[in-house]
């Protein structure tokens, strides 16, 4: 298929994938903490038929630095971008951080049509990094929507991890601990996926080592189903953080973080999702599946 490329540089840095005869829908593409610009996920969406737009979120130009406070409107800008570009149905496929701005975007734009979660959290966390001022405490929210932060969960610092101070850690039993310490902070800062209009996706693995997705996506789950409204949910028990979608290539290793789970269970994850995220952004409606 013929993919036409444009490199983009204003209102954010990104790349738009346009197919030379696609479909009349837009999916916008967001990693998470990362802070990349997801291109090889967006050109295969791209080869699908889709017009995607992958975009940088934060610490770019005129950007926080940090997941701090990022505008909601940056994703909205984005949805506005594809539609005035013909997109008449409208996707958003996120990760972690990205799966939150997806979930948060698709609950205050009703003009997404599909939120995909992948690896995602249930409630608002506090930033990751520094604002726009450069310093990392006081926590505050990493979103605001018109001008006005997002109630959100801290971190309790006074977590330890517990491997060697030289290798990768796995950050989940930090999450974990944030949520006993801060229970009461917990209700507010639920993610309202009930309120979302968009066809729901998520992705989630058991042993994701970075924060426990698999409950979190299973929370979201149950607040659709409480709400009488349409989900799927594919998961892994003994997947990670990172599923790959069929054609990319394999995660690389961190220094940093443990991500959990396998290359081998990553991918089949992925793969399991993959007909589930082609058919919902086709349009075909969506049904609770667990897997």
């Amino acid at each position: 298929m013929d993919i036409n490329e444009r490199e983009l540089t204003d209102p954010w840095e990104g790349v738009l994938f346009a197919p030379a005869r696609g479909r009349d829908v837009g999916v916008l593409v967001l990693a998470g903490s990362s802070g990349r610009i997801e291109r090889e996920r967006a050109r295969i969406l791209a080869q699908q038929g889709f017009t995607t737009l992958a975009i940088r979120w934060f610490g770019g130009p005129r950007q926080s630095p940090g997941i701090c406070e990022v505008p909601l409107e940056t994703f909205t800008a984005a949805v506005d971008f594809l539609r005035l570009g013909g997109a008449q149905r409208i996707g958003i496929l996120g990760t972690s951080k990205g799966a939150e701005a997806a979930l948060l975007t698709a609950v205050h734009d009703s003009r997404v049509d599909v939120a995909i979660a992948l690896s995602p959290t249930s409630r608002v966390w506090c930033n990751v990094g520094p604002g726009r001022d450069g310093a990392h405490h006081p926590y505050r929210s990493s979103w605001t929507w018109r001008e006005r932060p997002l109630p959100f969960v801290p971190m309790d610092d006074s977590w330890t991890p517990l491997e060697p101070d030289s290798g990768p850690v796995a950050i989940r039993g930090w999450y974990e601990l944030s949520e006993r310490t801060f229970a009461h902070s917990l209700p507010q800062a639920e993610i309202p996926v009930e309120a979302a209009r968009a066809d729901l996706v998520l992705v989630a693995g058991g042993d994701d080592a970075m924060w426990p997705s698999l409950p979190f996506a299973e929370q979201l789950a149950q607040r659709r189903r409480s709400a009488g409204s349409t989900v799927r949910l594919i998961v892994r028990d003994d997947a990670g953080h990172r599923p790959r979608l069929p054609g990319e290539s394999p995660a690389a290793a961190s220094p940093h973080f443990k991500y959990g789970g396998t290359p081998e269970a990553d991918v089949l994850l992925g793969k399991a999702a993959w007909p589930h995220i082609l058919d919902v952004l086709g349009g075909e409606g969506s049904r609770v599946v667990a897997g």
